[in-house]
């Protein structure tokens, strides 16, 4: 009996069709976009990281090979000082905000404290304000002479002199670690969500007190994470630029990035720059290594689906007091310095204080009534929105090839999308200064410079995001898309990006939020034709004129809550903490 063979059915290809198919799929056009795409990738993330590394090693004067640059960044005692401060300050950061988060990560997520959906709300509300603003707040509340706090201590005490001064590297450290606390919150939290309870249930049931099933049981469990966000909030401290800019420069206090800085005041000396630069991308490297190390060696497991059951710790009276704790942080860092910036943008000097006599919409007039300041306003959201517009649109492309394995190489695609996360945003701003300035590009002054910046700072943030989401998404339909006749280009336009819109919107927003506020990048790329609202706010600053300055920070963030909210409708609760 002789075997005949098996007949084809209708629309499916044989074979040998098949495998032709396969030769004709690797000349799709689509290849093209893959390959457009990785060459602009390589681009935007090699070429400023490369252009400052050769920068270090290059002459000024003859363009040759030495290594005076580096002679010169370190040749001078303040500069050495200045990193050495910079890691104290970092160390220090990162201590307060361990001793912040946690505490609020274990109220709310293992105890019954009341008002859980309020501190959380407060806790976005700090993680959304730009620290640099928080820092104008506590200035205007505890600056040595006419801060809120020091003038309330002087007329209630008859003291000469104030209580608290923020221009110390103590205060320093307290208003940084207000901004950056949320970090550790969001690791922890999510953390002690995923853990059962049913070992710390085991320990109170064999007579263990409830700070002993803490540090023994629970702080263990969650340690890896806590160190992940320590890592995360050491590494933003070492490379944080508006903060120190604000409260450090006028203490007299001096760190790397303020040292940065001053390499690009008259005459400019990026090479130097881009020496003393090194030792920051050295430091990230070395903290994101011990990072995956960490959390590499230990971790947690549940052995049921949804981490085990829930428990609850009952604090009976204490639930008040860590209430109070968790507020009072939460006042520290977003009821008191808004209070200050309200009074301030609504005052006509804000130093007479409260009366109704000294208030005032004059701040809010003048901020829109002045050309100059709308075409900043106008500058700030268009590059921002341009940003998240390039930034999703690669992303989504490159995870796209990443996830579905449609070229070799994925590896090193994901580590180019990953790489500015790895080095300072002061650092990369030098790269791209050093890329995009000079000839043949010469885009200084352009808002070109401070989009395609802005873009490779926060591809990190849109990559993430959306390879999530296509690994979430089963790749069947774009196949049937296929085998039914369509591009693979048609597969991810009527498939892929129907199916992760919500994704790509919260992608889009969670680039756009950042990149209205990013400083560090800007104030090496802005002129005066390209200002924006951050670079405005420090320019107000420095000349004292705090109730603009407050009016326009008011508006910021009015413009950012209304945008989280949008997310919040979207995309459901704390999408920006848990997504970020």
């Amino acid at each position: 009996m002789s075997l005949a063979p098996a007949p084809q059915m209708p629309g499916l290809p044989a074979p040998a069709a098949r495998r032709r198919g396969i030769g004709r799929a690797r000349l799709d056009p689509a290849s093209l976009v893959w390959i457009g795409a990785a060459a602009i990738l390589a681009f935007l993330v090699l070429a400023p990281v490369l252009r400052l590394t050769a920068a270090s090693f290059q002459s000024a004067d003859t363009g040759g090979f030495t290594v005076a640059n580096y002679l010169a960044a370190y040749a001078s005692e303040r500069r050495l000082v200045a990193l050495g401060t910079s890691l104290l300050y970092a160390v220090a950061v990162t201590a307060v905000a361990i001793g912040f988060a946690v505490p609020i990560a274990w109220a709310i997520a293992r105890t019954d404290m009341p008002l859980k959906g309020v501190i959380r709300a407060t806790i976005l509300g700090a993680f959304i304000t730009p620290p640099y603003l928080g820092a104008i707040g506590w200035i205007l509340l505890a600056g040595p002479n006419a801060g809120w706090i020091n003038l309330a201590w002087m007329r209630l005490t008859g003291a000469q002199a104030g209580i608290v001064n923020v221009y110390t590297f103590g205060g320093l450290v307290f208003v940084t670690a207000l901004y950056a606390f949320p970090y550790v919150f969001v690791f922890t939290t999510d953390a002690l969500d995923r853990v059962s309870t049913e070992m710390e249930e085991a320990a109170n049931i064999l007579g263990a007190r409830p700070l002993r099933t803490i540090f023994r049981i629970t702080l263990p469990l969650v340690l890896p994470a806590i160190l992940g966000g320590a890592i995360v909030v050491f590494l933003d401290t070492v490379a944080l630029f508006g903060t120190p800019a604000i409260i450090a420069l006028p203490a007299r206090i001096n760190i790397a990035t303020l040292q940065l800085w001053q390499f690009f005041e008259f005459p400019v000396r990026a090479e130097e720059a881009a020496a003393y630069a090194v030792p920051l991308i050295a430091v990230t490297v070395a903290m994101f290594a011990l990072q995956r190390l960490i959390l590499g060696r230990k971790g947690y497991v549940a052995l049921t689906g949804k981490g085990g059951g829930r428990q609850l710790v009952q604090l009976g009276a204490l639930r008040w007091a860590a209430l109070a704790f968790c507020l009072l942080i939460c006042a520290f860092s977003v009821f008191l310095p808004f209070a200050a910036l309200a009074q301030a943008a609504f005052s006509k000097a804000w130093g007479l204080g409260f009366s109704l006599g000294n208030l005032t919409l004059d701040n809010f007039r003048y901020l829109f009534a002045e050309a100059s300041n709308r075409q900043t306003i106008l500058n700030t959201f268009s590059y921002a929105a341009g940003t998240a517009c390039l930034s999703v649109g690669l992303a989504l492309i490159v995870a796209y090839v990443v996830s579905r394995r449609l070229v070799r190489g994925g590896a090193i695609l994901t580590a180019l999308c990953m790489v500015p996360l790895v080095i300072p945003g002061i650092v990369l701003a030098i790269g791209f200064y050093a890329v995009y300035a000079p000839p043949p590009l010469a885009l200084y002054g352009t808002a070109a410079i401070l989009i395609l910046g802005y873009s490779t700072r926060f591809l990190p943030i849109a990559y993430v995001n959306c390879l999530a989401g296509l690994r979430a998404l089963n790749p069947e339909m774009e196949e049937a898309v296929r085998i039914l006749g369509g591009s693979q280009l048609r597969a991810v336009g009527s498939v892929v990006v129907p199916l992760l819109k919500k994704g790509l919107v919260g992608s889009w927003l969670l680039v756009f939020i950042p990149a209205t506020r990013e400083l560090s990048t800007a104030i090496f790329l802005v002129t005066a034709k390209t200002r924006v609202v951050s670079t405005m706010i420090l320019d107000l600053s420095e000349n004292g004129n705090f109730e603009l300055l407050a009016a326009l920070g008011f508006f910021l963030l009015g413009v950012t809550v209304l945008i989280v909210l949008a997310g919040y409708r979207l995309l459901g609760r704390d999408f920006m903490l848990r997504r970020s």
